[in-house]
């Protein structure tokens, strides 16, 4: 195997939580958050799905497909377009409420893009320098790992959630 067939079984694990913890959930399950603080299951996968998109986009220079592909306005989402989900309020997370349908439908379309993009990779791309704002500035792989240590992360709370939710 490859550095490309490594990321590219990666980022496939993650797509396969992601599709157990929303199928067969309806909206109201998926927006149920178990704590007052606790993200939902919509929330978790709708910010680990923006983060891919962003720092994939950021990372190889294209269009993220959330405002590209019109994900954005179908999602309609009361903040900025630009918005991923990092230091939200209770009442932002809550605004986050999607059917199942639109959340894999996004998911899938970031997951295709992303499997486009990184069966290119090779070992010497991953010492590229991605993102300089950093010391030390962050490298293609080191992007790489991060995005997909934070889905896998996010995906697992998601499908956590999604049994308390169904064990209610």
């Amino acid at each position: 195997m490859n550095s490309a067939g490594l990321l590219v079984d990666a980022f496939g694990r993650i797509r396969e939580v992601v599709h157990e913890a929303v199928e067969g959930l309806t909206d109201e399950e998926l927006a149920v958050r178990v704590d007052p603080d606790a993200n939902s299951v919509a929330w978790l996968v709708w910010h680990l799905t923006r983060v891919q998109d962003d720092h994939l986009a950021d990372a190889f220079d294209t269009d993220q497909l959330w405002t590209s592909d019109g994900w954005a306005d179908r999602f309609g989402l009361p903040f900025p377009k630009a918005a991923t989900g990092y230091g939200m309020t209770r009442t932002q997370v809550d605004a986050v409420r999607a059917p199942a349908e639109l959340l894999l439908g996004y998911h899938d379309a970031v997951h295709a893009r992303t499997e486009e993009l990184i069966r290119t990779v090779t070992n010497a791309d991953l010492d590229r320098i991605v993102d300089t704002r950093w010391d030390p500035p962050v490298t293609l792989g080191v992007r790489l790992v991060s995005v997909i240590a934070d889905d896998l992360q996010h995906a697992g709370q998601a499908a956590y959630a999604r049994g308390v939710v169904e064990r209610r």
